[in-house]
C-alpha cells in the first residue's frame, strides 16, 4: 500500500502556467511503451511507473496536442468504486518553481470521471499521508474513513471535480 504524497495546489480549469497564468487544455491517455523512456527515477520521477503496469492502469496527463508528460496516475477498478495507488507530478510540476498548477486536481478528477464512467457514483478511494489529511478534505472534499490512512472522495464532491475539470 502507496501512500498518495500529492500536494493539489490549485484546483483550475485545466492546467495553468505558474507565472504567466496561461490556460492549456489537457488529456488523459493511457501510458504507452515509449514513455517509460522518459519516465525513470534517472529522469526524477519518483515511482518505477513500468512495475506500477503489473497491478494497476497508469495513465497519464498531457496538453492537448503535445506529448509532453505533465503527470501520471495509476488505476484499480475494486469493483465498486476506483482505487488511486499511486499519483505523481512531473519532476517540473513540484515544488516552488513548478511549471504547471493543477496537475494533481486533474488527476485526481479524472479517477472521479473513471469511477462515474464505471457506475461507481464517482467513488474513489486512495491512501493518504497523515499529514495531508486535513489538505485532501479541503482542496478535494475527500474524508478520512474511521483512524487509518484510507481516504475517500464520494459522489457530490466527484462531481465538482468532474465538472471543473472535464467540458459537458
Amino acid at each position: 500500500m502507496s501512500e498518495i504524497n500529492i500536494v493539489v495546489d490549485k484546483l483550475t480549469n485545466s492546467i495553468e502556467n505558474r507565472i504567466t497564468g496561461d490556460v492549456f487544455d489537457t488529456q488523459v491517455l493511457a501510458i504507452v511503451s515509449q514513455d517509460f523512456k522518459t519516465i525513470t527515477k534517472k529522469n526524477n520521477w519518483l515511482f518505477n511507473w513500468k512495475k506500477e503496469t503489473q497491478t494497476a492502469n497508469v495513465f497519464k496527463l498531457v496538453v492537448q496536442s503535445n506529448t509532453v508528460i505533465q503527470g501520471l496516475i495509476s488505476l484499480i477498478d475494486i469493483g465498486d468504486s476506483i482505487s488511486i495507488p499511486l499519483i505523481e507530478s512531473a519532476p517540473f510540476n513540484r515544488g516552488d518553481d513548478k511549471v504547471y498548477l493543477g496537475v494533481a486536481g486533474n488527476l485526481f478528477a479524472y479517477a472521479c470521471k473513471t469511477a462515474f464512467d464505471k457506475g461507481y457514483d464517482g467513488c474513489v478511494s486512495f491512501y493518504a499521508k497523515t499529514a495531508l489529511f486535513s489538505h485532501y478534505e479541503t482542496i478535494l472534499g475527500a474524508k478520512r474513513i474511521g483512524r487509518g490512512l484510507l481516504m475517500v472522495i464520494e459522489p457530490l464532491e466527484a462531481q465538482k471535480l468532474v465538472d471543473k475539470y472535464f467540458k459537458p
